[in-house]
């Protein structure tokens, strides 16, 4: 059954391949109206994130943002599946990092960084675009897919060059076993949790927020300088990175403060374009 999935999987991918982008776009507009207008897909968590996050904003205001949320939405989902042909130039056309002194300065050092993001626009490009782009050797860490077929695909199609994929699983091997030379280790730190005991607590969005430990654990235990990556749409189908330092020198941080800094700045951005925002996924499912 999973070689059937697997082979289902590459079929789309074939169709997505001879897509052109104004094709792609199109079909995301019809994506967007069945799975929100028709299916409803997590509408209810979807109103229910929004309306505790924005408690100022009326129900017009809400729904603005809904609507706009659901055609990111379905735009990243295409712009993912169509990211498994597009050459490596397009992406780095399409996808481009601005602002690397600091990194760069840092890798002339020989320094290690960790770089965190959000599910805030376009994520799924970072793993082709970095190989060109960036001096350090990228390391991103995704969550290993169950079906194995499917799973070493993404792993081969996910990054181009010098650029690694490593297992969430295997986090605590990966940073060990790239000691010594300068690589950037790329972490979506905004998920909900799956253990209450090692979280971190934040005021985020107006609501008591479990968060990851393992990008703050990873910076103090090495001493890693960490960098939110910034990233904003131009217009559709490009992008813009900038990096953002949040601290140098993690060793000097207080305990839980290196998080808190990165969910601020990811609130800061929410904000400033919330339909940006994965706000279908169940980010305040634990309580304190």
């Amino acid at each position: 059954m999973q070689k059937v999935n697997y082979y289902i999987f590459r079929f789309f991918i074939g169709i997505f391949s001879i897509f052109s982008f104004w094709q792609l776009y199109v079909f995301s507009d019809i994506l967007c109206f069945f799975i929100y207008r028709v299916a409803g897909y997590r509408k209810k968590i979807v109103f229910e994130n929004l309306r505790n996050s924005f408690p100022e904003k009326q129900e017009d205001e809400i729904s603005m943002i809904a609507n706009g949320f659901y055609h990111h939405l379905t735009d990243v989902i295409t712009e993912s599946m169509k990211a498994f042909s597009m050459p490596e130039e397009t992406v780095i056309q399409r996808y481009r990092y601005i602002g690397m002194d600091a990194l760069n300065a840092l890798f002339r050092q020989n320094q290690s960084v960790i770089c965190v993001a959000g599910h805030f626009n376009n994520w799924e490009w970072g793993g082709i675009a970095s190989d060109q782009q960036m001096l350090h050797t990228p390391v991103g860490f995704y969550q290993p897919l169950s079906n194995k077929y499917t799973d070493a695909y993404v792993r081969r199609r996910r990054v181009r060059g010098k650029s690694k994929l490593a297992s969430v699983l295997r986090t605590s091997e990966t940073f060990r076993q790239y000691l010594g030379s300068p690589h950037i280790f790329y972490m979506i730190a905004d998920q909900s949790p799956s253990s209450p005991r090692l979280s971190y607590w934040v005021n985020f969005l107006n609501q008591d927020t479990a968060t990851l430990h393992g990008p703050e654990k990873y910076a103090r235990l090495y001493n890693y300088p960490v960098f939110y990556a910034d990233v904003q749409k131009v217009k559709r189908g490009y992008y813009t990175v900038s990096f953002i330092p949040l601290t140098l020198d993690p060793s000097s941080t207080q305990h839980g403060e290196i998080t808190g800094m990165f969910m601020h700045k990811l609130e800061e951005k929410i904000r400033e374009n919330p339909s940006s925002y994965l706000w279908s996924h169940r980010r305040w499912k634990l309580k304190r």
